[in-house]
């Protein structure tokens, strides 16, 4: 069965990683980057190697996205967004094809055990059964 596992973040987030850190978030050094991407990418290899892995991504910062909605008459609005008031957003993903839901997290949890400097906040990571459509229904 196929999980998605979805890592969070926010905009501060991203922010300290390039050296900016906001009032009780640290700034990450180039170490502590990568010792993130050691560890991230570990988990993509052991992943590819099992024949697990379906897809892995990390996302651009939310300010880089666009909000898309719809004005009364049908007409797309992009935006922005209101990433400064959003709580957590997903800043990177794996899918997986795993035997069971424990094995899924079981993936996540070595995700959020991903080294970081101290004071960083740790968001929970998201495990998420992705449902499969069946003929018709396509």
């Amino acid at each position: 069965m196929k999980y998605l596992i979805m890592v969070l973040g926010k905009q501060a987030d991203y922010d300290a990683m390039s050296g900016s850190p906001a009032p009780g978030q640290p700034a990450w050094t180039e170490k502590d980057i990568q010792a993130m991407y050691g560890h991230m990418g570990a988990i993509n290899d052991s992943l590819a190697e099992s024949g697990e892995l379906v897809d892995a991504q990390g996302l651009t910062e939310p300010s880089q996205g666009r909000l898309v909605t719809a004005a009364k008459d049908g007409t797309p609005v992009v935006s922005d967004g209101p990433y400064g008031e959003a709580k957590e957003v997903i800043a990177g993903y794996w899918v997986v094809d795993v035997e069971n839901i424990e094995r899924a997290t079981e993936i996540a949890a070595r995700a959020y055990a991903c080294p970081q400097p101290e004071g960083a906040p740790n968001y929970p990571v998201v495990v998420r059964p992705i449902g499969e459509m069946q003929g018709d229904e396509m």
